[in-house]
């Protein structure tokens, strides 16, 4: 089914959660998202290729070094970011796209808007949270 989204549709609270323009207005910002991350990753790759390390400084060597560390850091941070979005896309397509999978609530549009990859509501994720600290503490 083909929904058209409205040029200045937002998601809001008053309507039916995750009705077909609502799914539609999260798949297009999903992959717009996914899009974005892959035209950076793009744009790393290419300055990770160029950058052959000729300088002779020394300092120039380690800031060379610090930048393609933090490129990489930042292109597998962007790898982990696309796989998430890649799930969320298939949520959307098996319906349950929205919806906390631990507890089976809406996760709530504002949280959505917010972090359209998001697969827990907030009480969930924050019960996620304690259980985290606690454990860590051991």
């Amino acid at each position: 089914m083909m929904v058209t989204l409205p040029p200045d549709y937002r998601p809001s609270e008053g309507e039916e959660f995750m009705n077909p323009i609502q799914v539609e207005y999260f798949r297009q910002k999903l992959l717009r998202w996914r899009t974005e991350l892959l035209k950076e990753a793009d744009g790393t790759l290419a300055s990770l290729s160029q950058g052959g390390i000729h300088e002779a400084d020394i300092t120039d060597r380690a800031s060379v070094e610090t930048d393609r560390a933090l490129e990489l850091r930042t292109r597998d941070r962007a790898r982990k970011l696309i796989s998430k979005i890649d799930q969320a896309l298939g949520r959307i397509d098996s319906g349950t796209y929205g919806y906390c999978e631990e507890t089976g609530e809406p996760i709530g549009i504002k949280r959505l808007e917010a972090r359209p990859i998001a697969t827990l509501s907030i009480e969930a994720q924050e019960r996620h949270e304690r259980m985290e600290r606690v454990h860590r503490d051991d």
